[in-house]
Order: C-alpha cells, then structure tokens, then sequence
C-alpha cells in the first residue's frame, strides 16, 4: 500500500493503531471459512484500528476521496469469506468499540458497541441484570455484536426467539460517505418510511459500518434440559417436531443427528452417545423453564408426543454432567469431520419438506459415489451437509455436487445459505436462487447506499 495511505491512516488513528507490517497485517486476512473454498487473500492491505465512531467517519470520508476499498473486520467467525480482502485494501477492525452503552431493563433491551463479543454480552447480563438473557447463539463467543448483526448470525436457539434479525432493535451506523445516522431505535412499532435498518441485517459490512446496536432481551429462566429421542426414519423425526410445537411447546432448540454420526463424534471425542436402541435418528431438544418441576413436564410430554409420532426411545439428561455430554457431542461435529470434509453447506428449506431434501442429497451422493454427513437445525429446516475429500484431495465433482444440493433446496422452496451468509463463497450461485432482474435491484440497492464501491467490494454482487 502507498506510503501517503499509511501516513493518512495514522493522522486518523495514530501510528500505534494502523498497521501494514506483513507480520502484522496477517492474522486479519482470513476468517473461518473452509480452507478449501476461502478465497486467497491478498497481502497488501493495511490494518487500522479507529477508537472513536469520529475516526471512523473520517476513514470512510477518506475512503471515498480516494477510492479506497475498506473491508469491516468483527471477530473474524464468519464462514462465507466476507471478511477476506481479495484485492488491496484497508481492514477496519472493530475490535476497539468493545463498551456496554446502556440496559434498559423496562424495555428489556441492551445497547451496545459493535466490538463487544457475544462471550463479554453474557457475561456481563449474567453478573449485573441476571434476570435477563440474550439467547442467540451462533457458536462462536468470540463473535461481536456488529458481526453477529451483519451476518444475520443465527444458530441452534433460532426456534423459540429467531434469528439475530429477530434481536435487533436499533442500529447506530456509518454509511459509506462518512455520515453517522441511526435507525431504529426501542419501538416496537416504526411505520415511517423504508425500513433501512433490517436492509443492513445481513448486508455484510457492503452498505453500512455498525458502531452500535440495541438488542432484545428475554427473561432468564434458571432450568434448562435436554432430551434425546430416537427415531426409525427421517420423516417420524420431522413430524414429531410439528406435532410438539402445535401442543403449544416451543423448545429453545431442536437439533437432528444421524446415529451413525452421533455414535463417531462420540467415538473420536472419548465420550458416550446415550442411545443405543433400533432408532437411526435422534433429536436433541434443549428446553427452558422458570422451575425444576416444570422443566421435567415438558421433557416428558416432549417424549410422550415423540412416542405417539414414532419414537423408539427417550432419553432426558438428568443432571448438568449429562446434558453436557450430549451438546459436546452435537457441538463437536464440525470439529470431528472438518479435516475430511471440502466444504459444510447451509442450506434450508420449509420444515415440511426436510424429509424429501435429505432423500435427495442422500440420492445426489450415491450419483458421485460418497456420503454426505450431516446435522441440523431440524425445527427451522436449516441443515448441515458435508461434501468429502477424497484421499485427502478436493475431487473433481465437488462443486457439481454441491450445485445439484443447493438445487435440490431451491426445488423446495429453500434457499443456498440460511446461517453462513453470502460472502464471496456463496456469490457464484446467487443466480440459482435469484433472476436477472432481482439482482440488478440487490446491484442498485448497494449503488444507492455506497456508489463509490469502497465498502467490502466483491461481497454479494458486483458493480
């Protein structure tokens, strides 16, 4: 990068805040996407680091003077290469923005910067306003509000509270030009004009730099359980999952698992899955109540309607030891298949149609002669399928299979990405899901916000 660009940044920031040593420079080109389909970074980049949402203003004003790329940078958690720079650029980390601004807990709603962590969130309402919790949980801790925001985040507790787009409030931002404006705000009703602030929900960092949001609160409840049950068939699975939500429960989330990958993750993890019966599928459901004994009334007609929908075994974790032992498991899946596999898809489709999705994912592995391992989000459709090395290489059919994948999710009324986001990994099958003329809108859309191209270029579309 120029000299003259250094030189700016540090008349911004000061020297100790801008970065552009290779050694410096490097543990901010990449983020949690798979190895085998990250983009490669580009290297000449410089870092900067602003403390002040003033700072930020004059970065973007700088920016656009000089028609300079800037790449927003969170906790680095993403998974679809929105945070990786392909071409020279400048790296804003928010990291810096990490301060608590407000709780309000009549409203039932916090504010905060765009760099505090989802790790600092819970444990700050955990120590100081323990009556209230934040319940979206995307995986990763480290992740940061701003990041959490921009991404859409979602995770395995989407069923009862939904996901990050549910949560936000109110969003104080940066737009391209350098102007400070905020959207939303604690309302729960807004009619004027366009709503603005969901457009920048999982926009990415290509329309806006978060500085804050304000968040929604729940009410703690102290009792939390998990209960196995285990099934002969995909389809038994599924409806059981309706039939428990139309008897009026709605469990902070429902995960399915094949048993076969169940029983390896265990294997590998030196832990013990808890089911041993006939059944080849199990759902773990995490519920939440106010008492002990309300928890185990739900566990238990939780088990009683999955009987009469087709289980063939239940089992409730009895004490905190063992509902750790079964999320560790659920939680180390990706962990266990992430040096075997080229790719986790993200797909989702209408919860009725789970069932006719995985026969045909099941179908199109059979087609490249593999499996597809995965897990999922039962109860909002949202599943996880791995597409495999072969001998430790990328085979050639990889992108073909995933192609007739996400596909097969379309055919469905599904979509190619449900958590991971667009990013530049999923941009090449944007017209898949979209037609010509709809992503010339998503085109003018970023062109209105931002028509010198500077923010996050190359993410979602193309000017």
């Amino acid at each position: 990068m120029k000299q003259e660009f250094i030189d700016a940044l540090i008349g911004i920031c000061g020297k100790d805040y801008v970065y552009y040593s290779k050694e410096d420079v490097s543990g901010y080109l990449y983020d949690e996407t798979e190895e085998f389909v990250r983009p490669k970074a580009c290297e000449d980049c410089l870092v900067v680091r602003p403390g002040t949402y003033e700072e930020v203003s004059k970065i973007l004003q700088w920016a656009n003077e000089t028609k300079t790329p800037i790449i927003p940078r969170g906790g680095g958690t993403g998974a679809c290469g929105a945070a990786i720079p392909t071409i020279p650029s400048v790296i804003m980390s928010m990291e810096r923005f990490k301060d608590i601004v407000e709780v309000d807990e009549t409203n039932m709603m916090i504010t905060c910067q765009t760099g505090v962590t989802l790790a600092k969130l819970n444990e700050y309402l955990n120590e100081n306003v323990h009556a209230l919790y934040f319940p979206c949980h995307p995986g990763d801790e480290g992740a940061q509000v701003g990041g959490m925001c921009i991404e859409n985040a979602g995770g395995v507790r989407a069923v009862k509270h939904g996901i990050m787009r549910s949560y936000v409030k109110g969003m104080k931002v940066c737009l391209p030009n350098g102007e400070i404006v905020q959207f939303g705000g604690k309302l729960v009703k807004n009619n004027m004009g366009y709503d603005l602030m969901h457009l920048l929900v999982g926009s990415e960092g290509t329309l806006a730099v978060v500085l804050e949001a304000t968040l929604k609160l729940y009410p703690r409840l102290d009792y939390t359980g998990a209960l196995v049950c285990s099934f002969k068939d995909t389809e038994s699975a599924v409806k059981s999952v309706g039939e428990v939500q139309k008897a009026g429960i709605i469990p902070l989330a429902v995960e399915y698992m094949d048993r076969d990958i169940a029983l390896e993750t265990a294997k590998r993890i030196n832990k013990t899955w808890p089911m041993n019966d006939e059944g080849c599928v199990d759902l773990i459901y995490m519920v939440e109540e106010a008492t002990e004994d309300a928890l185990y009334t739900t566990a238990g007609t939780i088990a009683e309607i999955c009987e009469n929908n087709g289980a063939v075994g239940s089992v409730i974790a009895e004490n905190e030891k063992e509902q750790r032992n079964i999320l560790e498991i659920r939680s180390d899946i990706y962990e266990v298949f992430k040096p075997e596999f080229v790719d986790s898809l993200d797909t989702a489709v209408p919860v009725a149609h789970i069932g006719d999705l995985l026969r045909d994912i099941d179908a199109i592995a059979e087609k490249y002669g593999t499996r597809s391992p995965r897990f999922g989000h039962v109860a909002d459709g949202n599943f996880h399928n791995f597409i495999l090395m072969v001998d430790g290489k990328v085979p050639d059919w990889a992108d073909d299979m995933r192609r007739d994948i996400y596909k097969a999710a379309l055919k469905y009324g599904g979509t190619v990405t449900a958590e991971h986001g667009t990013g530049k990994t999923r941009k090449p099958y944007m017209e898949l899901q979209y037609t010509p003329h709809v992503l010339e809108i998503m085109r003018n859309i970023k062109r209105a916000f931002d028509p010198n191209n500077i923010l996050n270029p190359g993410v979602i579309v193309d000017l």
